[in-house]
């Protein structure tokens, strides 16, 4: 069609033709990515969780694909690919095609202390992927067991060196915040790694390890039916869901590490099409269904903007290292 256009104009069409006929074919040429942006999102949208089903990265991304799916029009299933901390799935949704179809959940420990216990071939950075949104804060708290005794700061630092403890899985927000306090107090004990914060729990639970850290919401419910002790929690300020337990910053110790969640994709989306999912983000953490399931999960709203995720990131990243390299701390795995 463009041809035949084409040649009717040279041979003699009106100048207004000519001119329409051109003016269509400058729209089909360099309007398609427009329109497909138009038409986006026209098939479900996968956003994937580098963690196993049931945890709170999981239940995180779950709460917000089927918010934001609903303000795109389309499908938003969460499909889990664990392993490696989420750098299996992060590494495979980085290598798709960036068309905005396929998501992957974050969190910030992969980025900002995971590279501190891998070599650097196998840490994984922002740099292939694009933040979309930034969306909650989970706190780390450590807990003692009922059995120990210990119920402060000062009674772990008593039995130092008489115990063991429990960590949620090397390269994990739990294992830097723990052993930068225990390095900072001079507190001492015998390092037990777990694969994820549940088995850690229970551990405590029965004593075999006598404190842990793990996060928030896996041990309210045993802090609330005093199964487990509260000792510490890691965030800058006080936890508004513990609100009498001390934090580490205000015990004097320079420990502030949280577990913050974004989603994303990879680099290079359309800026259209960005826009277009940051819209839909922004618009699924403001529906009150979302704000209740943070509530009821004791997450802390953290819905900040990609730009603003890459920044926090990169500086809590710096400052982790510094901390490690401080205390001569290895956080790899022995």
């Amino acid at each position: 069609m463009k041809l035949i256009l084409t040649r009717q104009a040279l041979v003699g069409v009106t100048a207004a033709t000519s001119l329409l006929a051109l003016t269509a074919c400058g729209g089909n040429v360099g309007g398609g990515a427009a329109n497909g942006a138009e038409d986006f999102p026209s098939e479900p949208i996968t956003l994937t969780v580098g963690q196993a089903p049931g945890g709170s990265t999981d239940l995180i991304a779950r709460a917000v694909a089927d918010a934001a799916g609903q303000e795109l029009g389309v499908a938003m299933p969460v499909v889990n690919k664990a392993g490696a901390n989420g750098a299996v799935a992060t590494e495979e949704v980085a290598g798709q095609p960036a068309d905005g179809y396929n998501l992957v959940l974050l969190n910030a420990s992969l980025i900002t202390i995971t590279p501190l216990a891998v070599g650097e071939e196998e840490a994984v950075s922002l740099d292939d992927l694009e933040v979309l949104k930034g969306l909650s804060q989970d706190d780390y708290v450590m807990v003692a067991s009922a059995e120990s005794g210990m119920e402060t700061l000062e009674d772990v630092k008593s039995r130092s060196g008489e115990f063991s403890y429990g960590t949620a899985g090397v390269g994990t927000g739990s294992q830097l915040a723990q052993t930068v306090l225990f390095a900072q107090a001079d507190i001492t004990g015998t390092e037990v790694p777990f694969d994820s914060g549940s088995p850690a729990l229970t551990a405590v639970l029965g004593d075999q390890v006598q404190v842990a850290t793990v996060q928030l919401g896996e041990a309210k419910p045993q802090i609330d039916a005093g199964e487990v002790k509260p000792i510490v929690v890691f965030s800058e300020e006080r936890n508004t869901f513990l609100p009498d337990v001390p934090t580490a910053v205000e015990s004097g110790y320079d420990v502030p590490v949280s577990q913050y969640r974004a989603v994303a994709a990879p680099e290079g989306l359309p800026e259209d099409v960005k826009t277009r999912l940051v819209e839909a983000f922004d618009a699924a953490v403001a529906e009150e269904s979302y704000q209740d399931f943070n509530e009821q999960n004791m997450l802390t709203p953290h819905e900040i903007s990609g730009e603003e995720v890459e920044a926090e990131w990169t500086e809590l990243a710096e400052r982790y290292e510094q901390l490690v390299a401080e205390h001569d701390i290895t956080l790899a795995d022995s």
